[in-house]
């Protein structure tokens, strides 16, 4: 990956490449849940504790193949362990729950020692292949692509590198794996030869779609699983109701949510725990994160961190929603606002070109253009309240902590450092004084001068 990152831990739709193999593996509730974790384990065992707080973790100190892994797995539980043990590989995004319990259910079903998730992909190049007894059609061998013939390489089934095994034959299996390949490892994958030369059956499940078990090991193929997911989870949301105009300019994370009628317009991320509700239209050029949309609301190339947009409400273009924003029913927050943990009612337009930081704004109000709730006094935040139905004149500036009463009234260009009353009209400004033939004595022979001498009662009388 030529990164600081472990490549387990880069990301795709929300989760990191282990969390997806996780998130699958935990669909077949399983008794135990073990990762084997080796280079840069204080990452990625710091990263289990947070997205899987229940994960067990086992070390392999030295990287001595597949094999060797799973001993280590195995030897966190205690040796060998009763039921079917499933092995997946951490950089297996795409593999689905549905596939993993169909594995299952196959190994169950036939028997089997061992069942191997394959496939069939159009080039095989860098995957272990799979060696097919030529009568039954029987597992005979998987082998490495560095260890394969001719013949071998030319076979387009492969392994997959998921398992399910019978865990106490896949203990005493384990145990008999040699290194006397080119690498010098224990292979997982000799374990199949062992259990079929002991007369066990070995069986494989092919899955229905190849690019389930693709591994990631360069970023190129992390954009490719990147775009399958993303195709795979919008796909799901249109034929659930959800109209995507342009699914390819359309990112989406899994743990976003859709209900009926949303409408997702072009150039648009939606990113987090971002629910849309009925009806609400976002977009185009938006990305939201962690955000709540309510149904028949409107978000128009917005950026949204954590913020909560009610019903009906209308929100950008070119709007800024922060941490702690909670816009109420038919509310608007419009072009070139910015707003923080404030809390605006039903009704309330910040129609343009605001920051509202730190703030409570009751029903109906409207805040004038060009207004600041100055909110930061260098050391601390103050909080500033403004009631229903008032009516805030342009290039306010509201120095907090200060409270605005019900239905009053502020004048343009006023800074407002005291509350004002219920009712009240507040004006905070110094009073306007007019110097009367300034230009012409300070820029002489300017084109202001000249200006303003051509429209002076006394120029028009010359001309």
């Amino acid at each position: 990956m030529k990164s600081a990152t472990p490549k387990v831990l880069h990301d795709i739709c929300g989760r990191s490449l282990v969390g997806h193999v996780l998130a699958a593996a935990r669909e077949l509730k399983p008794e135990n849940l073990v990762v084997v974790v080796g280079h840069a384990r204080e990452k990625v065992t710091a990263h289990l504790t947070e997205v899987d707080p229940q994960v067990r973790t086992a070390v392999q100190e030295k990287q001595k193949g597949t094999g060797h892994a799973v001993r280590m797995g195995l030897e966190e539980l205690g040796g060998a362990v009763d039921g079917t043990v499933v092995v997946v590989c951490g950089d297996t995004p795409l593999l689905t729950g549905e596939t993993l319990r169909q594995l299952a259910a196959t190994h169950g079903e036939d028997g089997n020692a061992v069942t191997v998730l394959t496939a069939e992909v159009p080039d095989a190049t860098g995957y272990g292949r799979i060696v097919r007894d030529g009568d039954s059609g029987a597992v005979t061998a998987i082998v490495e692509h560095k260890d394969a013939t001719e013949a071998q390489r030319a076979i387009r089934e492969i392994n997959s590198g998921v398992f399910a095994f019978d865990g106490r034959l896949l203990a005493d299996a384990l145990g008999k794996v040699r290194t006397n390949n080119s690498q010098g490892e224990e292979y997982l994958t000799d374990v199949l030869g062992i259990l079929r030369e002991a007369g066990h059956r070995v069986g494989a499940c092919v899955a229905g779609d190849h690019r389930e078990i693709a591994g990631i090991n360069n970023r190129v193929q992390l954009a490719e699983a990147r775009r399958i997911l993303n195709d795979r989870l919008l796909t799901a949301a249109m034929l659930a109701g959800v109209t995507v105009v342009d699914p390819a300019t359309t990112w989406v994370d899994v743990t976003v949510t859709f209900e009926q009628d949303v409408t997702v317009l072009p150039g648009t991320q939606l990113h987090g725990s971002t629910h849309l509700a009925e009806g609400s239209v976002v977009g185009p050029n938006s990305r939201l994160t962690d955000t709540r949309v309510g149904a028949g609301a409107r978000v128009d190339n917005t950026v949204s961190d954590g913020a909560v947009v009610g019903p009906e409400a209308s929100v950008g273009p070119y709007a800024y929603l922060r941490p702690g924003t909670r816009l109420g029913l038919k509310s608007k927050v419009g072009t070139y606002v910015e707003t923080k943990n404030a809390a605006i009612g039903e009704g309330t337009k910040v129609p343009h070109l605001s920051y509202v930081g730190d703030a409570t704004i009751g029903e109906y109000t409207n805040i004038g253009a060009a207004s600041v709730f100055v909110n930061y006094d260098g050391q601390d935040k103050h909080h500033t309240t403004v009631g229903s139905h008032c009516r805030t004149g342009s290039d306010n500036m509201f120095v907090a902590p200060v409270t605005i009463g019900d239905g009053a009234y502020t004048a343009a260009g006023s800074v407002i450092t005291r509350d004002v009353p219920p009712g009240s009209l507040a004006v905070a400004r110094g009073q306007q004084r007019n110097i009367e033939g300034w230009v012409a004595r300070k820029r002489p022979g300017s084109a202001a001068a000249k200006a303003a001498e051509a429209a002076s009662p006394k120029g028009e009388g010359e001309a």
